[in-house]
């Protein structure tokens, strides 16, 4: 892309307000992270859209200058707001901030998403639990694809934007097979830079996320960027990237450093446990990261139990170097052509103990 390269199977930090929580931009480039994740709807409520604009774009705002990807909004928009009303239009909702009522449609998602600057812009779509009926399910998807059309001409309405950045659609249809083959359909005949699996990591389990993942990444452009949204643990990395998933996204490495747990080679940490209060051991032996060439498993366990600002962040920087060592690791074994043994190595040896 303009801002730069993208090496995939990538796994991208999430930024929700800017930031991601406990590092510098400078340290997530330094782990291995080519792209971040920012959130529209965090954002066009505090600071605004259209402040960002003033001020230079998110790039500059939080001084980070390889690409961005922006979601679009309806995710959050379903799972924090009050009070919300979807039409055809679009979704009406009350600030969880203040209570101010505002309508994102999928113009306005790609017109926010503008203003910010956004590097990878996501279509608008309509999100329902996955235990909603199939007749809901369907009724969503289809008006999902409606608006992935509407995004699609608001996003190709942007001139220069447009012209630098990129757009993907979303494929929906909760777990079922033939939703989902409609949904694909749906999006290649409308024609996107790269194609989305959204409806999964919403509780559904790792082995019905892995059921679809087993027919839905083939029914998208082998061509084209492959992107799950929300996912997730280590293991359910390597999974989907068996199954032909090229992006990531996850709250999970960054919020489980800041509650002390640690993903490593041989399987979590919970560095609370008072059997490392003692323990001289680093986090991880096989990680280069600060926290674990520098500092013993007694002394994090210290600064977890104690509430230190330091332990989230070193736990934090262990973890997206954990996850970007593992994107690394990946790329290399698709290169050489032993992804298959990767795989079945990977889960031998993280399974084998948990501490």
């Amino acid at each position: 892309m303009q801002r730069g390269t993208i090496r995939t199977p990538a796994f991208m930090p999430v930024g929700t307000a800017a930031t991601v929580k406990g590092m510098k931009p400078a340290e997530v480039r330094a782990l291995g992270a080519d792209i971040l994740l920012g959130n529209t709807y965090h954002l066009m409520l505090r600071p605004g859209a259209e402040r960002m604009a003033r001020l230079g774009g998110l790039h500059s705002f939080m001084d980070w200058s390889r690409p961005i990807l922006t979601d679009s909004g309806g995710y959050q928009v379903m799972s924090l707001s009050a009070l919300t009303k979807t039409t055809e239009e679009g979704v009406a909702f009350q600030s969880h901030l203040d209570g101010s009522r505002h309508m994102l449609s999928p113009e306005r998602s790609m017109e926010i998403q503008r203003l910010l600057g956004s590097d990878i812009v996501m279509a608008f779509d309509e999100l329902v639990p996955a235990t909603a009926s199939r007749d809901v399910q369907a009724a969503a998807m289809e008006r999902s694809m409606r608006w992935a059309r509407r995004s699609r001409e608001g996003f190709d309405s942007g001139a220069d934007h447009a012209e630098r950045a990129a757009l993907f659609g979303i494929q929906q249809g909760s777990l079922d097979e033939g939703l989902r083959r409609q949904s694909a359909d749906a999006l290649r005949d409308i024609g996107f830079d790269g194609y989305a699996i959204g409806g999964l990591a919403v509780g559904e389990g790792q082995e019905a996320m892995f059921a679809v993942l087993d027919y839905a990444p083939g029914q998208l452009p082998d061509d084209r960027p492959r992107y799950l949204m929300g996912v997730g643990k280590p293991d359910d990395l390597v999974g989907a990237v068996e199954r032909g998933v090229d992006m990531f996204d996850c709250v999970l490495p960054t919020r489980s450093g800041r509650n002390g747990q640690a993903f490593t080679w041989d399987g979590p940490v919970n560095i609370r446990n008072a059997k490392h209060a003692e323990d001289l051991a680093p986090l991880d032996e096989a990680c280069g990261c600060t926290a674990c060439t520098r500092f013993s498993r007694a002394y994090l366990h210290h600064l977890v139990k104690s509430g230190e600002m330091l332990g989230a962040m070193l736990m934090t920087e262990h973890n997206l170097r954990f996850y970007q060592d593992l994107m690394a690791a990946m790329r290399l074994a698709i290169g050489e052509g032993r992804m298959t043994a990767f795989g079945q190595d990977f889960r031998t040896r993280y399974y084998a103990k948990g501490a």
